[in-house]
């Protein structure tokens, strides 16, 4: 019973939602079929997760206070000539917050935090957001969202104003705080590294950027105030050795050894 009322919510909620997504040919006998099952997100397409992203972002945007006018200008600058991935154009803002943190969206929406600002400098910084970027670009975000979607917008019910309306403001801020703190795997992370590694490079950074990031932050990876991007790395045992190989990777591409930079 419960299982179909989840499968009837969810589908009521994606056939009367935005008009991006409403306009979608959507799979119904998938959505729910006649066994009554729970809707997995795997219905949800690419461009389907960058709405569902685009309205999360929107939400969040509205209620989180923006840094001053250095901090968007030291990204706008830091991000010159970096204009999409994956096809999708970027954009790019400051919060004002003083937790360590960044995240990339599957909309192209990438938000950085100024505790994360202050805390590194243009490479490390740069390593840092082609780490998150890394993400969309191996599909790592994709599902992060499509578990966020299921785990808030299932528990909440849908407006209704003379039919079904948009997702609720709290239903996309709840998704887009899921979406924010997920936590990948070992291996997403490690890809994900290995991105940030060669973004940084490719943006004319060092070799060791990525590397200098991964050890800052996993510094800050213990105690109660630790951010979400620092609770990942102590989530995860191997994550000094991460920071290690790509020192080690820098080292082998610069022909320095062993030595620290």
């Amino acid at each position: 019973m419960i299982q179909r009322l989840i499968c009837t919510l969810l589908t009521a909620l994606l056939l009367g939602g935005c008009s991006t997504l409403s306009r979608v040919d959507w799979d119904y006998q998938h959505l729910a079929n006649a066994g009554g099952k729970a809707l997995t997100a795997a219905v949800l397409t690419d461009d389907q997760i960058a709405e569902l992203c685009r309205q999360a972002v929107a939400v969040t945007d509205a209620k989180t206070p923006m840094a001053d006018a250095r901090y968007q200008k030291r990204l706008a600058k830091l991000m010159e000539g970096v204009t999409e991935i994956e096809g999708r154009p970027l954009n790019f803002k400051v919060y004002k917050s003083d937790e360590v943190n960044a995240c990339a969206y599957g909309d192209g929406s990438v938000r950085v935090n100024s505790a994360l600002m202050d805390l590194m400098d243009d490479d490390e910084l740069i390593a840092v957001i082609g780490h998150e970027l890394g993400h969309v670009v191996h599909k790592d975000s994709k599902k992060a969202m499509q578990r966020a979607y299921l785990s808030s917008a299932t528990r909440e019910a849908i407006y209704a104003a003379g039919g079904y309306g948009k997702l609720a403001g709290t239903v996309l801020g709840d998704i887009s705080e899921a979406y924010v703190n997920a936590q990948f795997s070992q291996s997403q992370e490690s890809r994900a590294d290995e991105y940030g590694f060669q973004f940084a490079i490719d943006n004319g950074h060092e070799p060791y950027s990525m590397c200098r990031s991964l050890e800052k932050l996993n510094s800050l990876s213990s105690g109660a105030n630790a951010s979400a991007l620092a609770r990942m790395f102590s989530s995860h045992p191997d994550s000094a050795k991460r920071a290690a190989k790509m020192r080690k990777k820098a080292d082998k591409l610069t022909g320095q050894g062993t030595t620290q930079k």
